[in-house]
């Protein structure tokens, strides 16, 4: 009896293994919550933040309703960019996503439920620092679906006013996602901090670079906005506040270029209202929630301007997309 062996080999599975290497979707691993107040209403508000499945997105739920509404987000369902980023489904609306969203950018969470009780989501410190510890807390995990980005193929750039009063903003091309900011306010104390700065997330940590910094605003600004029912929430435990001559707040400043830090926070959270990551370099001068969702919106007017990609293999993505941000 003559016995044959034949050579035995275990493949792994192809569907498998192609999800093993490309760059995929994230989400969160468990449910976190938050309580607080919102910057502008004053209202105490409840987040809960929970897992979605893949290309489900960041979906805002208004819970407090009698029937809750989803607000899925997008360049269009911004309608109100006075002092915050607001979205709406109709009359049903949320106030001052940006920061939240910006944590979403900064750690690559693609898909997202946020259950909330009020119509402004909680300033908690004034920075994106307590949603990053809410989600990283949570965790984020990957999900069997290819990440998508928006890159962007031409320049693209918007502008307002003119001298004194000109704003703009800019996508151009770029193999990964870099963000350049410069502020002009006039004022002696934000003139003596770092006016221009730059964060490139191939090089740089959201978390340790970007995240802390806090919205700030100016004394007098505050007592003309409480007398129109805004700002209601504000106080030196959320906010950089300043007088003509100081800041107020015992602890000083987080960052020595805190104040253009903050709007570069403010920009990721705005642009990551695409519903997408942007593979692109964005600069601007005196920009704001307004001029950044213009720019968003006259990049997807232009559809020669830009291409959704996905990575097979996330050896060839940007650096700074293959893993998620590492924790504090």
């Amino acid at each position: 009896m003559t016995l044959t062996i034949y050579p035995c080999y275990i493949e792994a599975e192809p569907s498998r293994l192609k999800f093993d290497l490309m760059l995929q979707q994230r989400t969160l691993k468990s449910l976190t919550r938050a309580v607080g107040m919102g910057l502008h209403s004053g209202q105490r508000v409840e987040l809960t933040l929970r897992p979605a499945q893949p290309d489900t997105g960041i979906v805002f739920r208004r819970v407090d309703l009698p029937i809750p509404v989803d607000i899925p987000v997008s360049a269009q369902a911004v309608t109100d960019t006075r002092l915050a980023s607001t979205i709406s489904n109709g009359a049903v609306k949320v106030h001052t996503v940006e920061h939240l969203m910006s944590a979403c950018a900064g750690l690559g969470l693609d898909n997202l439920y946020v259950d909330i009780t009020a119509e402004e989501v909680p300033i908690l410190d004034g920075s994106s620092a307590s949603f990053v510890f809410l989600l990283q807390s949570a965790g984020i995990e990957s999900q069997k679906a290819p990440r998508r980005f928006v890159r962007v193929l031409r320049p693209v750039e918007v502008r307002e006013g003119e001298g004194d009063r000109l704003k703009w903003a800019r996508l151009e091309p770029y193999h990964g996602y870099k963000l350049s900011f410069e502020i002009d306010f006039a004022h002696r104390v934000v003139d003596s901090t770092g006016q221009r700065a730059e964060f490139d997330l191939s090089s740089g940590s959201y978390v340790r670079d970007i995240a802390r910094a806090r919205t700030f605003g100016f004394t007098k600004d505050v007592e003309v906005m409480r007398s129109n029912g805004l700002s209601l929430g504000g106080g030196l435990d959320n906010a950089v506040v300043m007088d003509d001559y100081r800041v107020l707040n015992t602890e000083g400043l987080r960052y020595d270029d805190e104040f253009v830090k903050h709007k570069i926070l403010d920009a990721m959270g705005d642009l990551y209202l695409i519903g997408k990551p942007l593979l692109a370099s964005y600069s601007a001068f005196r920009s704001g929630h307004a001029l950044n969702n213009r720019l968003l919106r006259e990049l997807l007017a232009q559809r020669d301007a830009f291409e959704l990609v996905t990575f097979e293999d996330e050896k060839q993505a940007p650096a700074g997309f293959a893993r998620p941000a590492p924790a504090w």
